[in-house]
């Protein structure tokens, strides 16, 4: 997870460019997992993503944490929330191996959203007037998306469902700790991850031929990288500055989903994922006013992003 804290360095710009870089880099990993499901089980690409992955993270804590570069504390938790997480990676890769990149990320938006709803009901936090709001255009898109009475597309199935293990995801993270350390999480996430997904990926094996395997590379290894910019981007800006350039990501999967694929979203696509924006936006901008509140430093990613590992 991205650390956001009360305190950073002042270099509101350099966060900006370092998040704008982070955001613009995820569609590019959804690009290639794309590119590589034409001949590759999503399944078996998950599990490529944490393999890879693994191999850059895990040195690196080690260098910065020592040999205890797990986190120590609420284990379980760990698990759960890295469950969710998986869980939501996988379901992600087998929607875009259906659908185009920007209709995915529409409909993935709405994890957040469901994150507000279900906190509500789980942890007991308040239903604020914004929030309700945002629960009500969100519920909207995503039914402009879905396009009821007509043929459902089972990847919008699938990009919901990723949504909504990530909301678990989102609800877990703030219900078991707020203080974990970025590096120790993500490397116990990666581990864990790679654990879960690997029986998956011994029933839908393919080994890859040698022109594939930049692609595989590049799929763990820019995963990594925009994580990491994500780190760095909070250590020069606030949450309330950067985490707006989670929008981003929809934008560059519709750039990418058009030159690489010839994707053109659909009119009624683009109407429901304005109103999820819009319903994010207002989410945002709420967390920015409690922001200006003394409170303890929180630990979340951005609104709707996805580079965690």
């Amino acid at each position: 997870m991205a650390p956001v804290g009360s305190a950073v360095s002042g270099q509101p710009v350099k966060g900006v460019v370092l998040m704008a870089l982070a955001m613009l880099l995820i569609p590019v990993v959804d690009g290639i997992a794309k590119h590589l499901s034409a001949d590759y089980s999503p399944l078996f690409l998950s599990w490529a993503r944490y393999i890879v992955a693994s191999t850059i993270v895990l040195p690196a804590a080690a260098i910065l944490r020592g040999r205890q570069f797990f986190p120590r504390e609420r284990q379980m938790s760990h698990v759960a929330r890295t469950v969710c997480l998986v869980a939501a990676m996988t379901l992600y890769f087998l929607a875009i191996a259906r659908i185009p990149l920007a209709t995915a990320v529409s409909a993935y938006f709405v994890g957040p959203i469901i994150a507000v709803a279900l906190s509500v009901i789980l942890l007991k936090e308040r239903l604020t007037r914004r929030r309700f709001a945002s629960l009500v255009l969100g519920f909207a898109g995503a039914i402009i998306i879905l396009r009821p009475g007509t043929v459902i597309e089972p990847g919008i199935l699938l990009a919901l469902g990723a949504g909504l293990f990530f909301a678990l995801y989102l609800v877990a993270t703030r219900h078991a700790s707020t203080a974990s350390d970025p590096i120790e999480t993500l490397a116990f996430q990666c581990v864990v991850g790679t654990m879960f997904l690997t029986p998956q990926a011994l029933l839908s094996w393919s080994t890859p031929t040698w022109e594939d395997l930049r692609f595989f590379l590049g799929l763990g290894a820019l995963s990594a990288v925009s994580h990491a910019l994500a780190i760095a981007a909070f250590r020069y800006a606030d949450v309330s500055s950067l985490s707006p350039l989670v929008y981003l990501e929809l934008i560059g999967a519709a750039v990418i989903g058009y030159f690489a694929f010839n994707e053109v979203p659909h009119g009624l696509t683009i109407v429901g994922a304005a109103l999820i924006v819009f319903a994010g936006y207002l989410l945002l901008n709420g967390q920015t006013r409690l922001g200006k509140e003394p409170r303890q430093p929180l630990k979340p990613l951005p609104l709707g992003s996805r580079t965690e590992s």
